[in-house]
């Protein structure tokens, strides 16, 4: 990993570090609305998916579908199981390169809009939040 890696202190805004997998810081974004991760490799410099190594851009696959069973099981842990991941790089506001992995339910309240500046968020609360946090490091 890249010692100089700093995540965007954007992120500090909404989300929270909650674990750290071979590739990337996972952050759980602070909105009790989604089941919702933000992986951000440690690396310095990129933007885009082509600015990773070969080996980086297929462990980066491999934590997105990790983050994928990790979205799920805040899903299932909170009653409202996944019924659609959403995976977006979108990079628009926060430059850095980050990939945002959602869990999305045909009842949710932007179903079928996109998630991305809709809305306020709804956040957790603190004893919320240390428990979704607990929740995925228990589970990874």
């Amino acid at each position: 990993m890249s010692a100089d890696f700093k995540a965007d202190p954007a992120f500090d805004a909404g989300s929270v570090i909650a674990l750290d997998w071979p590739l990337c810081q996972v952050r759980l974004q602070d909105d009790s609305r989604f089941p919702w991760l933000i992986l951000i490799p440690r690396r310095t410099g990129l933007h885009e998916l082509e600015d990773l190594a070969p080996g980086d851009r297929a462990t980066l696959m491999d934590e997105i579908l990790r983050a994928g069973d990790a979205v799920r099981m805040l899903g299932e842990a909170a009653g409202r199981p996944i019924q659609k991941l959403n995976v977006g790089a979108i990079g628009n506001v926060t430059a850095q390169l980050h990939v945002h992995v959602v869990g999305r339910r045909h009842d949710d309240l932007l179903w079928p809009d996109p998630v991305w500046g809709r809305g306020p968020a709804t956040p957790y609360g603190a004893s919320g939040l240390q428990a979704a946090v607990s929740r995925l490091r228990l589970e990874q």
